[in-house]
């Protein structure tokens, strides 16, 4: 590792010898230069680390070599190291993109923890991290084999999550792929807790865990009637780690209430569970209720077309007078529109479904060009925060935020990157999902597949008596035989839903107060 080289400017270079002798006994080399002509120079023909600039020199000033300097190498800290105390010479060279000042006079131990600060403080937070996670490894393990409940999943998950973006910046690919490894575990694990699980939780509703039928009158309604709007904003295909990616967003103009992960039903598609949100029935209900209004997986139209009618439906069921708005925005266009005009949004409740990050993973499937840009789990967050910092979804969050109200950000389910192909075999009306299949005389592994024979038993319409799902287990992903290989290289590595996995059904609920509420 080459050593770290630090330029000095001070036109008493001479009496802090001492100090440039304590830091190049700590391994730093150090140029010193007397006046700002002769530090543009240095930086000129040199590659420096951080530089050390006097604020009072003959000659040129500090403040004008930092200007100087800071055109040339916009990214090199520099520290002003002043006498001063006067305000305006802070103001002045912090507006001038200072990196850190030190008062004189200073002492060794200040310039060493500024170097480390400044230059040091990417590879020693690394270094911290990895170690961090060294010490939680045992205690993660020993939450995975006494994890015994819904409540037990939810911390699991969100201490996975956690260290995967605690992790992502290090670059210590040793401790990632032994996160990787624990997340892989936890996903096999937990595919058996949902397998032994989620049909008990379907016959008896007092034993299941918040679920999509129920996610609008525990967490939603009773806001509303406080006197102040509440806005209920549904990101389609949204996993906790993108919420963790734009958290810092939100909460600069926001204050947070609640931090939470509800259970997406299954399957973990847009058709089955944000129809059951809106219409708090599970889909088997739904069908038979409003026969009109579903449509099974290969009919053709839209599976989503009856929401707003769906929830009035619902409020009236429950003989809440609460009035309520309804958006669904789909397009670029749209999203400007609405952001243009939420102001006019009316009714204690203002719903709006913001389809981005379901079409951001059907187009990574399909544009290699995606692909690369959403290569995995860290770029597909990065990502993520990319689209929403600069969205009309962003916009209208901000513009809300002027006002007194609630705000609750959740998802109908999410996604999981997959990997493992699993091959089935079906009849001409078996579904095309990759993460499930509805059909007759299906033919699977049943090792990486939750079957159910009668899907009237948790409670999802069939379409023909004979009809039995499966749901895919971990980061399998269903293939047909024809064209195999093929279509498992097309596949592979892509975001997908539908099945059984923590990142697919594990998904957030979270609620905000806006700053102007307090």
């Amino acid at each position: 590792m080459s050593k770290i080289k630090i330029l000095w400017v001070d036109d008493e270079i001479d009496l802090l010898k001492p100090h440039i002798l304590f830091l190049q006994n700590k391994g730093y080399e150090i140029v010193a230069v007397t006046s700002g002509n002769d530090a543009i120079e240095e930086v000129e023909k040199e590659y420096f680390n951080i530089i050390f600039l006097d604020e009072k020199m003959p000659g040129l000033s500090g403040l004008e070599t930092l200007l100087i300097i800071k055109k040339k190498r916009p990214l090199l800290p520099v520290v002003m190291v002043t006498k001063s105390e006067d305000e305006f010479v802070m103001d002045d060279a912090i507006g001038s993109q200072i990196s850190d000042y030190l008062i004189k006079p200073v002492n060794p131990n200040q310039l060493w923890l500024t170097v480390k600060k400044h230059v040091e403080n990417r590879r020693l937070v690394s270094e911290k991290i990895s170690s961090l996670y060294q010490q939680d490894f045992r205690e993660l393990s020993m939450m995975l084999n006494d994890v015994r409940d819904f409540e037990g999943w939810k911390a699991v998950y969100k201490e996975i999550i956690r260290w995967e973006l605690e992790l992502q910046k290090t670059r210590d690919e040793n401790m990632k792929e032994i996160l990787l490894n624990q997340k892989s575990e936890a996903n096999a694990l937990f595919f058996k807790f949902i397998q032994s699980r989620y049909q008990s939780w379907i016959k008896d509703a007092e034993t299941a865990p918040l679920m999509s039928n129920k996610l609008l009158l525990r967490k939603v309604l009773p806001l509303t009637g406080k006197g102040i709007p509440v806005y209920f904003i549904v990101i389609d295909n949204f996993r906790y780690d993108q919420w963790k990616s734009i958290e810092s967003l939100i909460l600069e103009h926001y204050n947070l209430v609640e931090d939470d992960l509800y259970c997406s039903i299954l399957p973990t598609a847009t058709n089955y569970a944000r129809n059951s949100i809106f219409s708090g029935l599970m889909p088997l209900d739904i069908e038979k209720t409003y026969p009109d209004k579903w449509l099974f997986d290969e009919e053709k139209g839209s599976r989503n077309a009856y929401e707003d009618e769906l929830m009035e439906d619902y409020l009236k069921r429950l003989r809440k007078p609460i009035s309520f708005s309804y958006e669904k925005i789909t397009t670029l266009d749209a999203g400007r529109k609405l952001a243009e005009n939420i102001q006019n949004l009316t009714g204690d409740l203002k719903i709006i479904i913001y389809n981005f990050i379901d079409l951001l993973s059907h187009v990574r499937t399909e544009m290699e060009v995606i692909k690369e840009l959403a290569e995995d789990e860290t770029a597909y967050r990065s990502l993520t925060r990319s689209w929403f910092s600069h969205s009309p979804l962003f916009e209208i969050i901000r513009k809300v935020a002027e006002t007194e109200c609630y705000l609750v950000i959740s998802t109908d389910h999410g996604s999981i990157r997959v990997k493992k192909p699993s091959k089935v075999i079906g009849d001409k009306n078996t579904t095309t999902n990759l993460r499930y299949k509805q059909g007759k005389n299906l033919n699977f592994d049943p090792k990486e597949v939750f079957f159910v024979k009668n899907p009237v038993d948790i409670m999802i319409p069939q379409p023909a008596l004979s009809s039995s799902f499966i749901f895919a287990k971990e980061d399998f992903y269903f293939i047909y035989p024809n064209n195999y290989n093929y279509f498992v290289n097309f596949f592979n590595n892509t975001f997908q839903h539908g099945g059984v996995s923590m990142q697919e059904m594990l998904i957030p609920v979270i609620t905000c107060k806006s700053k102007k509420a307090l």
